[in-house]
């Protein structure tokens, strides 16, 4: 060890038990909900986020650049999916209305109906894994520190931008 290396700081037992339990839950509940939406209407939990992504937004529309950050998805992944989703006709790609240099991408009529019809099935699932087992201060906590965690990993993350509950 070099005079400016310090020496390991390991994980506290209760640091590990956090840790093991985070790491275990973004590795379980991802592949859980993925399979059931592939199940349900053969697509990805990937691609429902980003159909999501579109279903929300003003004129079910945003540029490729908003819908990366809002899918936390590079712009090549998402190019890729967006290519895919447009050949199954849930997804149109056009020049943005405001900045023709902007792609922007759209939720295509076909699209929003697949998304109405999952939605509840998809909330569902999510609340049986997820909420069914969490009292009104686990939510709250649970949104607390994974704010937190996303601000160290991207604070321009945009769940930053929007007010907490």
């Amino acid at each position: 060890m070099g005079e400016a290396e310090e020496p390991t700081q390991w994980l506290s037992a209760d640091e590990r038990a956090a840790w093991l339990a985070l790491l275990s839950t973004t590795t379980l509940l991802p592949a859980a909900l993925d399979a059931e939406l592939v199940r349900l209407g053969k697509l990805s939990l990937f691609d429902y986020n980003v159909l999501a992504m579109l279903s929300e937004s003003a004129e079910r529309r945003l540029p490729m650049s908003e819908l990366a950050a809002r899918t936390s998805a590079s712009l090549s992944r998402l190019s890729h999916v967006a290519k895919k989703l447009a050949a199954r006709g849930l997804v149109a790609r056009s020049a943005d209305p405001s900045d023709a240099r902007v792609t922007a991408a759209s939720i295509t009529d076909e699209g929003m109906a697949l998304v109405e019809e999952l939605a509840p099935l998809h909330v569902a699932h999510v609340r049986r894994l997820v909420f069914d087992s969490l009292d009104a201060r686990d939510v709250a906590d649970l949104a607390r520190i994974g704010r937190k965690v996303v601000g160290r990993l991207q604070e321009d993350h945009w769940i930053l931008r929007t007010p907490s509950p």
